[in-house]
């Protein structure tokens, strides 16, 4: 008998490791099949990888169905979730170790409900950034951009070509731009009586 708590009856635990399908939140997907698991499906987020876990007597449609799905349920669970002012200071600290060599370091990252006309604006100056909060609830991947574009801000002000160079290594910055722009064109749509059951 192993000893080996990923084996059970000589069966062993299958892992694959494949790239997110489009429109996932994660760089990588990590499906592990189990033999003690009979029918349940679960999935967590495991740094920048999404594991799921599944029977091992699933077939490799089943698989790709279940995580279609639970791919979706952690982007629904994540999207209801709001960070605060710490948590997003965190971020913002990552985003610029990850993206811009750790150069932008805001003194202070928090949410505000004032700006309704913009997603976020910067104070180089004081090195303060400020994220509406109209942003929570969005995909992270949108208030990474924002949150990017903010602490780009403190390293090159203006949009000129200096700044959107730092932005492309950013690899969902036109998504995340397409995104918000599709949400601008939502609020401009006429409110048609009855559109939604009224």
């Amino acid at each position: 008998m192993s000893a080996d708590p990923l084996h059970r009856a000589g069966t062993p635990q299958r892992s694959t490791t494949s790239p997110p399908p489009s429109g996932s939140g994660a760089n990588a997907i990590e499906v592990r099949r189990s033999a003690r698991r009979r029918r349940t499906v679960s999935a967590y987020r495991e740094g920048d990888r999404t594991v799921v876990l599944i029977p091992a007597r699933m077939s490799e449609a089943e698989e790709q169905r279940w995580v279609n799905v639970m791919l979706d349920k952690l982007a629904a669970q994540e999207s209801k979730r709001v960070i605060g002012d710490a948590e997003l200071a965190e971020r913002a600290e990552r985003l610029s170790g990850q993206y811009l060599e750790g150069r932008a370091r805001p003194n202070s990252v928090r949410w505000v409900t004032n700006q309704n006309t913009r997603w976020g604006s910067c104070t180089p100056a004081e090195g303060s950034i400020r994220l509406s909060h109209r942003l929570q609830g969005m995909p992270e991947y949108v208030v990474d951009y924002v949150l990017l574009h903010e602490l780009a801000h403190l390293l090159v002000p203006g949009h000129g070509p200096r700044f959107w160079q730092l932005l492309e290594a950013y690899p969902r910055t036109e998504r995340a731009k397409g995104y918000l722009e599709g949400v601008v064109a939502a609020e401009r749509l006429p409110h048609l009586p009855g559109a939604r059951g009224e």
